[in-house]
């Protein structure tokens, strides 16, 4: 199959096109993620429905790049509309991002409509940019993809010190003098650039998945800002790559949604495989950290057992370790690490004991963890 990316043009073409997207959402997804944004990618794309339909309305042209501008221009108004929304008014920013979406989104439905209902054949196709149509890509499509998305990633490049500022402290950016409010309309706009470059291929309904997805499994891996947007775009990339080709293998199974599954997943092993943050790699890291404590329970207790008898060698039967324990039972477990690491013995007929190098250990923990009560 993965022959077929160098001899079969469809494939590579729509492989090539969902690529770009995915390193450009990813990337730009990551500051999204980090500035608490990821709705704005669902509202956004959902807003460039009515720029699309009004586009093609007033120069009645398809091409790709017509309807890109008109995607850009109608997701810009309603990342301003927000913007303004909020900063003028009471209204809060989740209310005003699910009105601005619902208003923008009803309206390109409505204007869909209409042109559907035009005279002619060329209206017609406009409805796939609401789940995408990544099959329809031709190379005209990917070029103007990857031009922008270039020129997305340039600009990102070339300003990532104040977009840094950005996301992390930008009253500190203000303090420097920079104009922060003008970063954070360009860094928005970039991001609605990056949304309306995947409405061809994924769609309106699923752009958003495709902006925050490849950067919360990045999130999961790292604490660097530089290498969580590499990570993001890579996971972005192989979606793209890996939804077009298990797409190709079916008939009429959608390369959108394939590619959304294919995110999903990564998503999914990045919660839980990833190190630090994920949740295997907690369940183990707890599991140890609860076994441990209970050797050093166990430990203690036959330290402090073997002080209450003039023989520090004095064996203490098991059932005096459950008691201890509230009847736990856990002791035997325990106690059989103990002998393995050659900290305690089991006497037999008379029960257990540390060992010289046992008493040492507890001697040093018993110290460490009471040091500050004998104080």
């Amino acid at each position: 199959m993965f022959e077929q990316l160098f001899t079969d043009y469809t494939l590579r073409t729509v492989a090539l096109g969902s690529a770009m997207l995915g390193i450009v959402s990813g990337a730009l997804g990551s500051f999204a993620v980090l500035r608490r944004q990821s709705l704005l990618g669902d509202a956004v794309a959902h807003a460039s429905l009515p720029g699309i339909a009004l586009a093609f309305l007033f120069t009645g042209s398809k091409a790709p790049l017509v309807l890109m501008l008109g995607a850009t221009l109608a997701g810009w108004a309603a990342t301003l509309l927000l913007l303004v929304v909020t900063e003028r008014t009471r209204v809060k920013y989740d209310s005003a991002l699910a009105l601005t979406l619902a208003v923008f989104f009803g309206f390109g439905l409505v204007l869909l409509t209409y042109i559907q209902k035009q005279s002619g054949a060329g209206q017609a196709g406009l409805d796939t940019f609401l789940f995408g149509q990544a099959a329809s890509l031709v190379e005209q499509d990917v070029i103007v993809m990857a031009v922008l998305g270039a020129a997305v990633l340039f600009i990102v490049a070339l300003f990532w010190k104040e977009f840094q500022l950005l996301s992390f402290d930008p009253e500190f950016g203000r303090t420097l003098g920079l104009p922060m409010r003008v970063l954070d309309i360009g860094l928005t706009s970039l991001i609605v650039i990056a949304i309306v470059i995947g409405l061809q291929t994924v769609g309106v309904v699923l752009m958003s998945a495709m902006l925050i997805a490849p950067a919360a499994a990045a999130r999961q891996w790292t604490d660097r800002l530089g290498i969580m947007v590499v990570l993001a775009a890579f996971f972005g990339l192989t979606a793209g790559v890996s939804g077009s080709i298990i797409s190709s293998t079916a008939r009429n199974l959608p390369t959108g949604p394939m590619i959304v599954i294919c995110v999903s997943l990564l998503v999914a092993l990045s919660f839980l495989l990833a190190p630090n943050r994920g949740l295997a790699w907690r369940a183990v890291r707890d599991w140890r950290n609860a076994r441990r404590l209970r050797l050093d329970s166990v430990l203690l207790d036959l330290y402090v057992l073997a002080g209450q008898h003039e023989e520090r060698e004095h064996p203490h039967s098991e059932a005096v370790l459950d008691a201890m324990h509230a009847g736990s039972r856990r002791t035997r477990p325990a106690l059989k690490v103990l002998a393995e690491r050659g900290l305690a013995t089991h006497i037999e007929g008379a029960g257990w004991v540390l060992t010289s190098e046992g008493m040492a250990r507890a001697r040093e923990l018993y110290r460490s963890r009471f040091r500050g009560d004998e104080r």
